[in-house]
């Protein structure tokens, strides 16, 4: 009897250890991969699609269509997509000048249409006269400007709810949602398995739709990948009023739509795309700007002149914005502030324009900022030895504590524009400086302090 109790003990550890997973199952991204994204601090978002032709939102024109435009939708608009301008190389120097680290590429929207050469649905980028694997070509152009690669990816799709006769809708319904819907689940997998195989190292996935499953075989699948959307907050045009702990990502538009709206569509300004980067790396997060390529592969002249407006700025000022954090306060007056993320060096995002015209001198009391004999200001970009054309001219820096905070005297002389009338931040660069408690808080102690 011994025997046999041991025998079926034996059995049992046998079966327990050979039924485990191959892998274990991940359930949240790596701290480390996590951390390189905080330093990232910008990318390119990439809305592209088949139905760019039409100037319409991306995908959701399908939602709540009659069956004569789902039919013309899904079989007449591929025969016409043929973006003979299309130059993934000339998106990606942008971006790099721009300064993106990693660009996020709608590869499937809720349309369900493919960007890639997928053998699990006939919807794809293929079976139009353009037949090239878009997705491909995009990620080999920006991995050849040394930046990081992301996918877009709607576990929704259209395109499946209208061939097996479901109400075409967002989440609107029990079989809109993957974990309820067995084919879908299976064809989401399906094309993961694909985008996660057969394209490289992929470094981010934006699951725009229900994330449950899919996720977690995404990080099965390539463990170091980062899921933002689906895992992290990742508000859409709009900001948090505070800093958010750890990594998060705000998505914007240059103008009012995501894929390419050719009419009604008016666009921020250079000045206000900008400010936006710093206010939301001053809190912490990252800016996922978005493109929308014009339906022969170009991007719209309005938007690559925008950035090439960021690139200006970020040849001058890349150090404040890339690898940094959240510095003890954000703002001080119209002042943002940075932190370098191992050292005790602060950034300071000055308004510039008629606040601080060029070849002006302006003295900056930062009340939130204590310095000492090794502290050091400069600003990024600008030597502050000359100011063109002029002669015999101070353009050096003087700092002093003071017992008000760090007292900062410097002239705006770095000339970017033939007219002088830059309108765009100025980046002070503080080392060695300690964060000093707002004067009312030392006043408050101190009277404390004194009734003691």
């Amino acid at each position: 009897m011994k025997i046999h109790s041991l025998t079926k003990v034996s059995i049992l550890i046998v079966v327990l250890f050979f039924c485990q997973p191959a892998h274990s199952q991940e359930t949240a991204n790596k701290a480390e991969r996590e951390q390189w994204f905080m330093d990232a601090g910008f990318g390119m978002f990439i809305h592209w699609s088949f139905d760019s032709q039409l100037g319409a939102v991306i995908s959701h024109s399908m939602a709540g269509a009659s069956d004569d435009y789902l039919q013309r939708f899904v079989n007449e608009l591929p025969k016409t997509f043929n973006p003979k301008k299309f130059d993934p190389e000339e998106w990606a120097i942008l971006a790099k000048l721009a300064g993106m680290e990693y660009v996020v590429f709608t590869t499937k929207h809720h349309s369900g249409f493919c960007m890639w050469d997928t053998k699990t649905t006939g919807f794809n980028v293929m079976n139009t006269p353009f037949r090239r694997d878009a997705t491909k070509e995009i990620f080999d152009a920006f991995r050849k400007q040394g930046i990081a690669i992301g996918i877009y990816f709607s576990p929704e799709d259209f395109h499946y709810l209208y061939e097996n006769k479901i109400p075409v809708g967002r989440l609107q319904h029990p079989m809109h949602y993957p974990e309820n819907n067995s084919g879908l689940m299976k064809l989401d997998k399906a094309q993961i398995k694909e985008l996660l195989t057969n394209y490289g190292k992929i470094d981010v996935i934006f699951f725009d739709g229900p994330a449950e499953g899919l996720k977690e075989y995404a990080w099965q699948l390539q463990p170091d990948v980062v899921v933002t959307r689906g895992q992290m907050q990742t508000p859409e045009q709009n900001l948090p009023d505070k800093p958010i702990p750890g990594p998060w990502e705000a998505c914007f538009t240059m103008g009012t739509d995501w894929q390419y709206k050719p009419t009604n569509d008016p666009h921020k300004s250079g000045t206000e795309i900008i400010n936006m980067l710093i206010e939301i790396r001053a809190k912490g997060g990252n800016l996922l700007l978005n493109v929308g390529p014009k339906p022969d592969g170009e991007i719209q002249i309005e938007q690559e002149a925008l950035l090439r407006e960021v690139a200006l700025w970020n040849m001058v000022n890349r150090e404040g914005i890339h690898g940094i954090r959240a510095w003890e306060i954000i703002k001080e007056g119209n002042v943002w502030f940075t932190r370098a993320k191992n050292a005790n060096t602060v950034y300071a995002f000055i308004p510039s324009g008629k606040e601080w015209k060029y070849g002006e001198r302006k003295e900056f009391l930062f009340k939130t900022l204590k310095g000492n004999d090794q502290t050091r200001v400069s600003i990024l970009g600008y030597a502050s030895e000359l100011v063109e054309y002029k002669q015999n001219f101070d353009a050096k820096i003087y700092s002093e504590t003071t017992s008000m905070g760090l007292l900062v005297s410097a002239v705006n002389g770095h000339r970017l524009y033939t007219n002088n009338q830059w309108l765009n931040p100025v980046v002070m660069k503080i080392e060695n400086v300690e964060y000093w408690a707002p004067l009312q808080q030392q006043e408050k102690k101190s009277t404390i302090d004194g009734a003691k």
